[in-house]
């Protein structure tokens, strides 16, 4: 996680400097006014606030040395979303509390809050219903485990009904005997909760917590366009009834690394690509269905197949022919962790 600290007294760059050593930061991650810049070699600012945007926008975590009014005038302007803003904590300058003020669950704030708390004695304030009730936070357990959620709307709804009432839960992935608190496991029911990669919709109102599991393995021909891809993709997901935000990583053959549609449609979904090269994907043990036309043309006989495999783990969509696009996925293990 990319963190930046930011203070604003002497005091305030005693904690900067230990944070620092605490966590192994570059003292150059911390932003601190002129005054008291030089004594540890930070980052000088004669105004902070003018320069916070570039380092808000970049994610991560903020961190604010100081009165917990300095750092909302601060960051007030380029508050976006709870999907895409940064954590943002405020440690006063006595080092006595901790709060996370933006972004406690899907940022991490909350989550970091803790481990600085643990770290430097300080009490950690945590002000969001669900971890103040001491219960189960959907959009916390999704972040820390490496899952999306289908709804930040249904999210919301999800942690309004737990802090009334236990709710279902339902998985694809076998469910520990012992559950949160605000859980039970079941089916049906007005509002729930089911993670897994399908798009199932047990509940009348369904929170979908995807694990980021996928791999898509892709072979096309030179010069492939996004939307083709794209619309292969989507299409062969369709059918499987699986959801696309369960994808972790598109994989193919290193001699399409500098393909356009498919670097594109990584960044469509934000994703990374991985390539490998013909020797690595031949490599790959497992019953492949080989092209001989292919290996005479790229080295190996089945692209999509053994970049998927080579990438992400078992195959569970053999490979599949959609606008000459092949496809394949792999899931990769994964289980239910509370």
């Amino acid at each position: 996680m990319n963190v930046s600290i930011f203070c604003y007294s002497e005091s305030g760059s005693h904690i900067a400097k230990d944070l620092c050593d605490m966590f192994g930061l570059s003292y150059k991650s911390v932003h601190s006014i002129e005054k008291f810049a030089s004594k540890y070699g930070f980052v000088s600012h004669k105004s902070i606030s003018s320069d916070i945007e570039p380092l808000f926008n970049a994610g991560g975590a903020l961190i604010f040395i100081g009165a917990c009014g300095i750092a909302v005038r601060t960051i007030a302007p380029y508050v976006k979303s709870k999907t895409t803003d940064p954590a943002v904590i405020v440690i006063d300058d006595q080092k006595k509390f901790i709060i996370p003020i933006l972004s406690g669950h899907i940022g991490g704030a909350n989550e970091l809050t803790r481990k600085l708390a643990e770290k430097t004695g300080s009490l950690a304030v945590i002000t969001t219903a669900t971890d103040g009730a001491s219960r189960f936070s959907c959009d916390t357990w999704a972040f820390t485990h490496n899952c999306a959620l289908s709804s930040m709307k249904t999210a919301k709804d999800v942690s309004a009904a737990i802090l009334e009432n236990d709710i279902p839960v339902s998985s694809e992935f076998l469910l520990p005997k012992s559950l949160p608190s605000g859980l039970f496991p079941g089916n049906n029911g007005e509002t729930g909760i089911y993670i897994g990669i399908k798009k199932a919709s047990p509940y009348s109102n369904t929170l979908r917590i995807i694990p980021r599991v996928l791999t898509v393995g892709i072979g096309c021909r030179k010069g492939a366009k996004k939307e083709d891809i794209s619309c292969a993709v989507r299409a062969v997901f369709e059918k499987a009834g699986l959801d696309l935000k369960a994808v972790k990583s598109i994989a193919s053959i290193d001699v399409k690394k500098n393909e356009e549609g498919l670097l594109f449609f990584a960044d469509e979904l934000n994703i990374p690509a991985v390539f490998f090269s013909a020797d690595e994907l031949n490599s790959v043990k497992g019953d492949f269905e080989d092209s001989e036309f292919v290996k005479k043309t790229v080295g190996t006989g089945n692209v999509c197949e053994r970049s998927a495999a080579l990438a992400g783990g078992r195959i569970i969509i053999k490979k599949t022919v959609e606008n000459s696009v092949t496809i394949a996925v792999a899931q990769s293990d994964w289980e239910v962790i509370f």
